[in-house]
């Protein structure tokens, strides 16, 4: 399947670059505008744009005036990045068809999340079954993982376990909410069956293993190192 692609609009470059990084890093094809106008000439020429991230303080044509122009030939899902934070701005933001509103500075992570959630919900991505973590590949139809292209070989409740830290990414969980969800209510184990499973599953995702962090007391939490 090709790669989506993702228009980048803000005039700083060092944001343009920080939020490029992370979107390829989750699979996505990056396009980059510095400026409302520029945004328009790559918006006309690429008919197959899944979702614009725009700023709103931009010299030449602001943010708002680009949703506008945007919002006159398609329905993209665009999400607004802004400095202010103010109400009336965040409710313009929405009158003009935003389907998402974020102010600066911001995560990284929860942008792509953001941008992730956005996509399944218009069906751009066309199905959950592919799910991306830096190098991380599950196939969940095919029940495959890959690592770094490479396919490594998972018990089906390994499998299960990685998908469910990678669906949650960077959200703490207990040992009880693991258990619920991955063993299902009915099971009657421990919790030393999910410490068990975890050792195993680092050591088979090599040196991603670091990414499924413990913390200590409750559960565990996986998370990216950017």
């Amino acid at each position: 399947m090709d790669k989506l692609k993702i228009l980048v609009v803000d005039d700083e470059s060092r944001m343009r670059k920080l939020v490029r990084d992370f979107l390829e890093r989750e699979g996505y094809a990056v396009l980059e505008a510095g400026d409302g106008m520029e945004a328009m000439d790559i918006f006309y020429e690429e008919k197959d744009i899944a979702l614009i991230i725009l700023d709103v303080m931009m010299p030449h044509m602001d943010g708002w005036q680009t949703c506008r122009e945007i919002r006159k030939e398609s329905k993209v899902p665009i999400i607004m990045l802004t400095a202010r934070s103010e109400e009336r701005d965040e409710l313009q933001g929405f009158e003009l068809g935003v389907d998402e509103y974020i102010s600066k500075p911001f995560s990284p992570k929860i942008l792509v999340a953001r941008v992730t959630a956005i996509l399944r919900r218009t069906n751009a991505l066309a199905s959950d079954d592919l799910l991306h973590a830096d190098g991380i590949e599950i196939d969940k139809a095919a029940h495959m993982v890959k690592i770094d292209g490479k396919p490594i070989e998972l018990s089906y409740k390994e499998f299960e376990l990685l998908t469910y830290f990678v669906e949650n990414q960077g959200i703490a969980l207990s040992r009880e909410k693991i258990l619920n969800n991955v063993w299902n209510y009915d099971y009657f184990g421990d919790a030393r069956t999910i410490d068990t499973h975890v050792k195993k599953l680092r050591s088979k995702l090599g040196d991603k293993g670091d990414y499924i962090k413990t913390i200590w007391g409750m559960g565990y939490k996986f998370e990216v190192q950017s």
